[in-house]
């Protein structure tokens, strides 16, 4: 045997008996795991990193699952998790890691519902959107409450997303019909884009996200939008979203399945009557808790198609290491259960009923009408690159259309069941055009919307750039 096969040998050996260690990994190690992960499990991995660094120039890494590692595949939603958005705030960093290990070894293992999941999902995770305050924590000893929680420029990065609730509240004070996808009615920002939210909001536009969460420390409850107030007060004013009843339901996926974060009689971490969060089944919404503006959560729900939350993991926002895996344990049910409500709803293609091909960025209306009560859900999403779409919904009776320009709308009546960890009911569409031919009468933003990236991303970036315009005048 020669001695590069030897070395081959001994290197896929190394891999396949390295255990995931329960540790609080440096940013070389973090790496090291997703990259032991993807040895494990080649075939369902990728790994790859955002379009800018740190501030530090410490790489944004991300660990993708999926049959077609890569690819966006028809009737697949996307999902992601990012972790360690503060860099003090570590549990969620060290979560995702061991979760990214065990979807390998349950893969391998051939777990059915791990295996189901991979199937039909597309997974994102990001154990660390902010490298450079996780070492200065680190460093410091990982006691500071603040220390650490911003990036290298001192900017909190929850607090450095465009604005859009003010814009959102604005239409409904106005009632301007635009409640989805508003990222280019902002004009102007409070800050500058740092390089880490720089390179989460292109991967908000890039990706077709369903449905994702963003994993904090400090309390234990899982928050949902709105996380502004309408009127601006501080705390305790109940801000709705149109989705409010599914974002129950999706707080309500994790914090069920939790060890004990849904418990009555649990300890609350805080003893604020604002709070109270055990009494809630350990969920709420953000705006009741307290106001913020530029948060990642809002931004992915009125940006895009996705339903974000923010997850609180513990009292503690540095835990030790000798109590990591006891967390693990009481939140891997969580993690997957949470992973799974990506697939409640409907899905379906909307396509041309003449050419049978699939119609990109055609909106998405639904109007709940269960129990004989008629009321329209005044957030629409879009149809992706080949026509797909996915409809977040919680069980109920609904009226859905597909509509767009250049063709007659398609409504149909929908009963959503509620059938956990399986795929969401397809509900297609077929579109008539309005005119024959009716090539020549699509309207221009149809053009090339089914390329790589899709209309969201152009959108992106010619906002990024008259952005840039602006901050040098």
């Amino acid at each position: 045997m020669g001695v590069g096969v030897l070395v081959f040998f001994f290197s896929i050996l190394l891999v396949s008996s390295r255990q995931f260690e329960f540790k609080h990994h440096n940013n070389e190690e973090l790496l090291q795991v997703l990259e032991d992960v993807n040895a494990k499990c080649p075939n369902i991995t990728r790994i790859y990193t955002l379009s800018e660094t740190s501030v530090l120039g410490v790489p944004l890494y991300i660990i993708e699952f999926s049959t077609e590692p890569g690819h966006h595949e028809i009737m697949k939603p996307e999902f992601k998790y990012i972790g360690n958005m503060h860099g003090n705030e570590v549990l969620g960093r060290e979560l995702l890691l061991k979760l990214a290990d065990h979807l390998c070894e349950e893969y391998k293992n051939g777990n059915l519902n791990i295996r189901a999941l991979i199937e039909n999902t597309r997974m994102h995770i990001m154990p660390s959107m902010n490298p450079d305050g996780w070492q200065l924590a680190t460093d410091t000893g990982g006691l500071d409450y603040v220390l650490g929680r911003f990036n290298n420029n001192s900017i909190d990065l929850n607090r450095n997303f465009p604005d859009l609730d003010r814009i959102m509240f604005i239409n409904e004070e106005n009632h301007i019909d635009n409640n989805n996808h508003i990222l280019n009615q902002v004009d102007r920002l409070s800050q500058p884009l740092q390089p880490e939210t720089k390179a989460v909001v292109r991967l908000i536009m890039q990706i077709p996200f369903v449905l994702s969460a963003n994993l904090h420390g400090g309390d234990l409850v899982a928050n949902y939008p709105y996380d502004e107030s309408r009127s601006g007060v501080p705390q305790n004013e109940y801000s709705t979203s149109p989705d409010d009843a599914t974002f129950k339901h999706l707080a309500l996926a994790y914090s069920t399945a939790h060890a004990d974060m849904a418990s009555p009689t649990r300890r609350e971490c805080s003893d604020s009557e604002n709070n109270g969060f055990t009494r809630q089944g350990g969920i709420t919404n953000g705006a009741k808790w307290y106001s913020l503006e530029g948060g990642m959560q809002d931004f992915n729900y009125l940006s895009s198609n996705a339903f974000e939350l923010t997850l609180e993991l513990g009292c503690e926002k540095y835990p030790a290491e000798n109590v990591l895996e006891t967390e693990w344990e009481r939140n891997k049910k969580s993690l997957v259960n949470f992973i799974w409500q990506s697939h409640i709803g409907v899905k379906g293609i909307v396509y041309d009923s003449i050419t049978k091909q699939g119609i990109p960025n055609a909106i998405i209306h639904v109007k709940n009408v269960t129990g004989g009560i008629s009321k329209d859900i005044q957030h629409d999403i879009t149809s992706v690159y080949d026509g797909d779409y996915f409809r977040l919904l919680i069980p109920g009776q609904y009226k859905i259309t597909a509509y767009k320009n250049g063709y007659l709308p398609h409504t149909r009546l929908v009963t959503v069941l509620d059938t956990p960890f399986m795929v969401a009911q397809r509900v297609d569409f077929g579109l008539k055009p309005i005119s024959v031919p009716y090539m020549v009468d699509q309207p221009e933003d149809s053009q090339n919307s089914n390329d790589e990236y899709g209309n969201n991303l152009r959108q992106w970036m010619t906002w990024n750039r008259r952005q840039d315009q602006l901050s040098e005048e």
